[in-house]
Order: C-alpha cells, then sequence, then structure tokens
C-alpha cells in the first residue's frame, strides 16, 4: 500500500502537521558522551517529562475504570498518522519523541507484544527502511523496555550521534566473529547474537523480510529463545547491514530504564541524580546487569 519513494516525504510533510495541531509532544533533552570499554555511549538527559507522565496517570486512570487495558493504538491518533505500510501495518509518530521523526510500526489489529515477530512484522519493517536509512528496533516484552501491550515495532533516522559514527556500538561491531553466519562481538560482555544482511537479498520488502525472518529465528534458537508459545524477552536491533538480538532479565537497573536503543548505545536518564548514578557505574556495566551474563548462560 506504501507507494515507492513517498514515505520521507509524508514524514517531513506530517511531522509539521503534527507538531501544528499538538498532537506530537517532543520531550527536550540535553545530551553529553560517557565512555566506556572503547564505546563512546550517548546519554540524553531529559529535561521535562510533565506532559509523558501526565499521559500515563490518565491511561492507568482510564484502565482501572473500565477495567481494560487503554491501547493508545487501537485507535490510533489520527493526527499522529505518517502512512500506510501494508494491509497489516501503519505507520505512526511517537507522540512523546525524543529523537526526530521518531516512527511507530504498528499492527491494524492488536497482537500482544510478547508475541513473535512474523513476516508481515518485517515486510513492515523493511517498507520503512528502503526509504529510511534508520535503525529499526523491537522491545520483546515489557523486561526488555515495552511500554504498550500493543505489538509494534519503532524506527529512528540514522545517525543516532550528532556528530561522528552513525551508532555509538559501530566500532565493536567491526570486530563482529563468526561461525558460520552467526556472530558474537567480543566487546560486549553479554548474552547476544548478530548477523550481517548482504544487501543483494533487499531487492524488495517482502524478499528482504523472507530472509531477515530466517536470521530471526536463527538468533533466537542460537540464544535458547525459541522455547515455548512466545519468545523470552529479548531487544532486537536492525539496520539496512545487520541485525542484534540480546536476550534481557530485567527492565531498570538501580531505577535506570533500558529499552533496544541502549544496546545501540544510546541511553535516556530522568535527572542529574541518574546520571550520576549511571557514570559511576558505566553504561555498558548497566547494559550488563539488565541482559544475560554469558556465565549464567552456560551455568544453566
Amino acid at each position: 500500500m506504501l507507494e515507492a519513494g513517498t514515505l520521507w516525504t509524508k514524514v517531513r510533510e506530517r511531522t509539521e502537521h503534527a507538531l501544528n495541531c499538538g498532537a506530537l509532544l517532543s520531550i527536550p533533552t540535553d545530551y553529553e558522551f560517557v565512555e566506556q570499554d572503547g564505546v563512546s555511549f550517548l546519554v540524553r538527559i531529559l529535561s521535562n517529562l510533565a506532559r509523558k507522565d501526565e499521559a500515563k496517570q490518565k491511561q492507568k486512570k482510564e484502565t482501572a475504570n473500565s477495567g481494560k487495558d487503554f491501547n493508545p493504538f487501537l485507535p490510533y491518533d489520527e493526527d499522529l498518522f505518517v502512512a500506510d505500510l501494508s494491509h497489516t501495518h501503519v505507520c505512526i509518530f511517537n507522540k512523546f519523541n525524543v529523537v526526530d521523526y521518531h516512527l511507530l510500526i504498528i499492527t491494524r489489529e492488536f497482537e500482544e507484544q510478547e508475541s513473535w515477530l512474523t513476516l508481515a512484522d518485517f515486510e513492515a519493517m523493511w517498507a520503512c527502511l528502503a526509504e529510511i536509512d534508520g535503525l529499526a528496533f523491537y522491545n520483546g516484552g515489557k523486561v526488555a523496555g515495552a511500554s504498550q501491550r500493543h505489538k509494534h515495532l519503532q524506527l529512528v533516522p540514522l545517525p543516532l550521534v550528532p556528530n561522528g559514527v552513525q551508532i555509538p556500538i559501530a566500532p565493536l561491531l567491526e570486530k563482529a566473529e563468526f561461525k558460520d553466519s552467526i556472530g558474537t562481538i567480543p566487546g560486549l560482555p553479554f548474552r547476544h547474537a548478530f548477523v550481517q544482511f548482504d544487501s543483494n537479498w533487499m531487492q524488495s520488502p517482502l524478499s528482504a523480510a523472507e530472509v531477515t525472518l530466517e536470521c530471526y529465528r536463527s538468533l533466537l534458537e542460537t540464544l535458547g529463545l525459541n522455547n515455548g508459545d512466545q519468545p523470552g524477552a529479548y531487544n532486537l536491533l536492525a539496520t539496512r547491514k545487520w541485525m542484534l538480538i540480546v536476550p534481557r532479565s530485567q527492565e531498570e537497573f538501580e531505577s535506570i530504564s533500558v529499552n533496544s536503543l541502549g544496546f545501540a548505545g544510546a541511553l535516556l536518564v530522568r535527572n542529574s541524580e541518574q546520571m550520576k548514578l549511571l557514570k559511576d557505574w558505566g553504561p555498558m556495566t548497566i547494559l550488563h546487569k539488565v541482559a544475560v551474563s554469558i556465565l549464567q548462560r552456560s551455568i544453566q
């Protein structure tokens, strides 16, 4: 349903509309870089979370009054609409965005965020990546940082870093070691699995999705996440060139929440106290704490 070559134009036009009508409520941030283990982590400090916190309280109240979970995606706010991607997915803006042009790729019908990703999910993801050179990611469940139950992937344009490399962890990815097609990254001190994409696979969103689905299943199997009706908690990150999956053990460390962007080297803190805590522990150490340690997995 998405006409090739039109998405970026729609994003720009709809951003202006969403800002003008007050539907898009960007959260201002300051940022600085924190170095650890060869990575210059981008750490954003959220300046004003009042509107987002107010929205969360309203959502809780509506849930309590109705007895049903409030779902902001069904129906979604028409003023946040960007484009129809397929008969199964639509693209909207992240209402409380920290990064410009932060997109949500949502299912038209309700599906659980903790369910398996499907061919249709990856086809919608590639419809966006084909038009926007960005980082797509998926928070697989509440423990992995998902704030809504309705299935949604996300995409932010690259670069993540205002100046320098496109993604903070890029220097580590260059040192990946492969056994067959599945890679591990020596600089990441926790369980993960990594795969590189061949650009020849990406002739269309459908062909790219078919290959990506196979890679996704292989990575989950490698990590032991493919047992049962749904996978365990994990973060998935993907660009036009690679995909990374990281199993999760907990959603936050010492009040600092971590989602998929953290494993790309981009973290958020709510105030100066959390920033001090992050610097004291080190951002890579925090990622290690919320992921699954290599030793822990080997013992199991």
